[in-house]
């Protein structure tokens, strides 16, 4: 299209979950509900592996962190959605758009390492007991921390700057519920080829090496589970890693669908579904699914509203 012949957008229109009418009223109490238990569920962990002296270990650190990442994650996406069901011009600025795709982006890289790297953690705790403190060190542990924050930010800077390095131009229109790539790019009025290349090599390369880091990881525990004589310590060893597991599957599967897959190949309204489940649902479930079944975390819980009680008696 000739320079002269578009209007450069400054501001998009986001469709949202739905179009439907009827439904915006019950789909704001639904994710309202989600996102209340989504902040209740990680601030439980956040708090309880801050201060309770028996959480402190390598797990409960990368755990804290993950629960972070899914509080960030979901925080980002969900205010914006809930406002759009009640209001009936779904608007977000260019500027909002740009900020809100970086910082999801900088969420959902972290939460793609930190899986590996609790694998990773599994691997040394269940392969090598014995050297677990020795090579899961407190510096090991902010190390692998801090690259995964570092990394995620530079290809969440990347990826952002090539995608908005485009035109956008009216229609304005985004058939989505937030700011993601693939609606963003079908607006643009100019060569989509380069942020579309640069955002199918690092989601490919990211996802393949931290499920690489997963599967090693699982298949040396798989392998050690196996060579222990005890039916009592498999079933231990392999109930500290089932939850991992199923997160893990869940998680990636739902990646790999979204980004690693040709664009033509989309469906806008399936794609919405599935990024409902992993910026929305999943970051619900996770406390969940590695938490609140953990008898350690259950036992810190109590601790913790015990001693909440007995210092509200004593005030």
């Amino acid at each position: 299209m000739a320079p002269g012949n578009f209007t450069r957008v400054t501001e998009f229109i986001l469709t949202g979950v739905s179009d439907c009418p009827e439904l915006q009223i019950p789909l704001f109490f639904v994710f309202l509900v989600i996102y209340g238990l989504t902040v209740a569920g990680n601030l439980s962990i956040i708090t309880l592996t801050s201060v309770d002296s028996r959480l402190q270990t390598p797990m409960y650190f990368f755990l804290r962190n993950l629960a972070i990442i899914n509080l960030g994650n979901s925080t980002v996406i969900a205010p914006k959605m809930l406002i759009n069901f009640l209001v009936k011009k779904k608007t977000i600025f260019y500027y909002e758009c740009a900020t809100q795709l970086g910082v999801f982006l900088v969420f959902i890289v972290a939460e793609v390492f930190m899986l590996a790297v609790m694998a990773y953690d599994r691997y040394v705790a269940i392969c090598n007991p014995l050297l677990y403190m020795v090579v899961v060190s407190r510096q090991v542990c902010l190390l692998l921390v801090s690259l995964t924050y570092l990394y995620s930010f530079f290809i969440a800077l990347l990826a952002s700057s090539s995608i908005f390095s485009v035109a956008y131009c009216s229609p304005n229109i985004i058939n989505h519920f937030f700011c993601d790539i693939v609606p963003l790019l079908a607006l643009s009025c100019s060569d989509t080829y380069f942020p579309e290349t640069v955002v199918f090599i690092s989601a490919a390369t990211d996802l393949v090496f931290s499920m690489i880091i997963v599967l090693v990881s699982y298949f040396n525990i798989v392998l050690s589970i196996l060579r222990i004589h005890s039916s009592e310590g498999r079933k231990k060893a392999f109930s500290t890693c089932a939850s991992h597991m199923v997160a893990v599957t869940v998680f990636y599967g739902t990646m790999l669908f979204m980004y690693v897959q040709p664009p033509t190949n989309h469906s806008m309204d399936t794609d919405k579904m599935a990024s409902v489940f992993y910026t929305v649902v999943i970051p619900m479930l996770n406390p969940m699914i590695y938490s609140l079944r953990n008898k350690d975390v259950k036992a810190a819980l109590w601790r913790f509203l015990t001693n909440s009680r007995c210092s509200f008696k004593l005030m």
